[in-house]
């Protein structure tokens, strides 16, 4: 990829059939797509080692040197978030580190990475403010937002012993599909991995969707890779193998919102723990959907979750509909920010020590 990446993956080479001998059409799809790789690298490249940040209207140029490390925020399968502090203005990041790989799948997820948060311009989005790269790894230097949902809501059902309010969750559920609508209306890309670990809030009442590693394509508004995302929140029509080869689109997301709606209004996610991809193929696949039924939030409230988690991918909607169905409307007419941020306040500011909050994540973790 950079000087120091371009090793990694040799040139693919050409192979011609011979007695029936070699796959050219395989290789040679193969080949194209290494080609568009590089040429996404090569337009990624003028925004690399480049940094905008808040209320600064001068980009800079910046490199590790500039970056103090303050620790370790999470870790996943792609690398690690780490709190960084810009050391000329003291400005602190959450700083996304890639890990070189030479996997060409990886490859390309990251450059799909890079590209969203280069190229996005929506404010339910987590913004970017500049990448580089070191020894092949790259490093991503995103808005530090204060928490993510899925620890979010564990503090408020297991901790506080209390529940999300309606208003809340109208906000998070506008600011996703908000985001989801205009990664597919201005990028022709859907997330593929909505869950409250991928949605970001802060004590000003902001929430982002973020983590875009394993976003795809859509192709006449189809995507066609099957085992992307997390398992729990994948929809019934992307782990029913008599369904493989159609192919699914953006309705699958509205699913994994769906679920994670379910989850943020009940403290629980709505499935029992899978052993095998058999049970869940049992459960989700082949039983009836689950049903938000609480009655502390209002049929409206519980309408559009239950919407959203239409089993039949033909009847589910998509962004536009959701965008239009009335608990979003009034989400969007209610001038509720300050209420929202102090809420969000009032919960930070009870949440435990780090290692209580460890043993409380670990103690009810779902997925």
């Amino acid at each position: 990829l950079t000087a120091g990446m371009e090793r990694v993956r040799p040139r693919p080479r050409l192979e011609l059939a011979v007695g029936g001998i070699g796959r050219p059409s395989v290789v040679l799809g193969q080949h194209n797509q290494h080609n568009q790789q590089q040429q996404q690298h090569q337009q990624l490249m003028p925004a690399v080692g480049k940094l905008l940040l808040p209320d600064d209207a001068t980009e800079r140029q910046f490199s590790v040197d500039d970056l103090e490390d303050l620790g370790e925020i999470g870790r996943g399968a792609f690398g690690a978030v780490n709190r960084m502090r810009y050391t000329p203005t003291g400005v602190v990041l959450a700083v996304k580190r890639i890990r070189s790989t030479v996997d060409e799948r990886q490859q390309k997820n990251m450059l799909l990475e890079l590209n969203v948060v280069v190229n996005c311009q929506c404010e339910f989005i987590a913004r970017s403010y500049g990448a580089l790269f070191k020894e092949g790894d790259c490093w991503i230097c995103m808005e530090l937002m204060d928490t993510s949902l899925d620890k979010f809501y564990r503090i408020v059902y297991h901790h506080l012993h209390e529940a999300i309010p309606e208003v809340v969750i109208a906000r998070i559920a506008l600011a996703t599909v908000s985001a989801l609508d205009y990664l597919k209306e201005k990028l022709g890309m859907m997330h593929r991995d909505v869950k409250p670990s991928n949605i970001l809030a802060d004590r000003r009442g902001r929430v982002k969707l973020c983590d875009f590693g394993i976003a795809g394509k859509l192709v006449d508004s189809i995507a066609k890779t099957r085992d992307a995302g997390c398992r729990p929140y994948m929809a019934p029509e992307r782990i029913d193998h008599q369904r493989m080869t159609e192919g699914y689109d953006v309705r699958s997301d509205v699913w994994s919102l769906g679920i994670s709606l379910y989850e943020l209004c009940t403290g629980r996610f709505p499935y029992r723990q899978w052993g095998t991809m058999f049970e869940q193929l049992e459960q989700v696949v082949k039983s009836d959907p689950p049903r938000l039924t609480d009655i502390r939030y209002s049929e409206e409230a519980r309408s559009f979750a239950n919407l959203c988690l239409t089993k039949d991918v033909k009847k589910r909607p998509k962004y536009r509909q959701l965008l239009q169905h009335p608990f979003l409307l009034e989400s969007a007419a209610l001038d509720a920010d300050a209420d929202i941020a102090a809420y969000f306040c009032s919960v930070l500011n009870r949440t435990p020590e780090e290692a209580q909050l460890a043993d409380l994540l670990a103690a009810v973790h779902v997925a």
